[in-house]
Formats: structure tokens, sequence, C-alpha cells
């Protein structure tokens, strides 16, 4: 049987952007996948609160689905199978949720045309960072590929992807300003080092 954490509110909200979102307290749903570690989802918890503003809700772990395991290049999970299933099993109660994981996860990478990129062999089964529905139920963010020697960096690393992924299912596209947190990664960790955590004014305002 699943606990439930529910967390309040901050009372006093701040003048930045980043905070007091909107009126409406959507409830977040964390659900962490195969031992993702405690302190990082207390960690993801109090960002998703700070930013956003929103109530969240942590789930026991899980174990994601033996199915969505591939070996193609890597043993990996595919992060696409992941965010369906964490948005079927969603209660109604709940806005969006966002599965954590120390897994690797990864995607199939395909171009304007349709087809998978070229080279086939390196976009078919193509390890990422986080993955989320644009707008969406559900998201799933990977801590696999965000590790670094220096701590602080890594939790950066990890909150923005967070945020991001979650921006995405409140329905944000990708953003060409460079210091949004909703820019491209461009398939490098070098991107997301160098935006901030924050998002850009003309993001926030398209917040649905």
């Amino acid at each position: 049987m699943k606990r439930l954490i529910i967390i309040a509110l901050p009372i006093i909200l701040l003048s930045c952007i980043t905070h007091g979102l909107k009126d409406e307290k959507k409830v977040i749903a964390i659900q962490t996948l195969n031992g993702f570690p405690t302190n990082l989802t207390d960690t993801i918890q109090k960002a998703v609160e700070d930013f956003y503003q929103f109530k969240t809700v942590v789930y026991d772990d899980i174990k994601i689905p033996k199915d969505f395991y591939v070996t193609i290049k890597s043993p990996r999970y595919r992060a696409d199978s992941i965010i369906h299933y964490l948005k079927r099993i969603k209660p109604d109660s709940i806005n969006h949720v966002i599965g954590l994981t120390k897994v690797d996860i990864s995607v199939t990478k395909y171009g304007n045309d349709g087809k998978i990129k070229s080279p086939e062999y390196k976009y078919k089964d193509w390890g990422i960072f986080g993955l989320g529905f644009r707008p969406g139920a559900s998201c799933v963010v990977s801590n696999y590929r965000l590790k670094h020697a220096n701590q602080q960096k890594y939790i950066d690393r990890l909150k923005k992807v967070t945020l991001h992924e979650l921006g995405h299912n409140l329905g944000l596209p990708h953003c060409p300003n460079k210091d949004c947190f909703m820019r491209d990664a461009a398939e490098t960790i070098k991107t997301i080092d160098a935006v901030e955590l924050n998002l850009c004014s003309n993001c926030f305002n398209k917040i649905q």
C-alpha cells in the first residue's frame, strides 16, 4: 500500500517570478522507481514546492515493469514506456506525476521527416536525462547521466532537469533563451550546466 506525504504550501509568497505561480493549486505526485535515493527525493520535492508552489505527494518506491528493459546498445529502460505507464497508474486526484529513477533511460529520436535520426545505430536507443509529455500528465527523470564530483553541481542538474520535464507537462516547449531551464539540452550536459535554475518571463507566462 502506498504512503502519502502531503506537504503544506508556504504561506509567504515571494515576489520573484519563480514563485507564486498561479492561483490554482495543482497536486504533483513524485513516484520513485527502482530504489531512487530518499534524500534526493526530498530535494526534488522541495524544489517543486519552492519553484512552482504546488502541493506534492510522495509515493512509495515501485519497480519499473520488466517489459520496459532493453539492451539495444546498453542496459536501459525505455523512457517513453515509463511515462505512458505513469500516466496510466496516476490517480485522478493528481495533476501530474514525476518519475524519479537511478537507472539509465532511453528513447528513439526521430527527425522532422518522421524517420529515426541518422545515424540510426546512434539514435534508435538514445540515452537521455529525462522525458515528459507536452502538455501532459507524466514525466520521468534519471540521475544516471547527471552525476558529478561536485555535489552542488549534481543537485543543480537534477533540479533543472526535473523542473524542465515538469515544465513540458505544464505546456512549455523548448525555449531559445540561453538562460532559461526550458532550453533544449541539445544532447549535451553542458547546456544544463549553463542555464539558470529559473524560467524566463516568456515561459513563465505560458504555463498552463
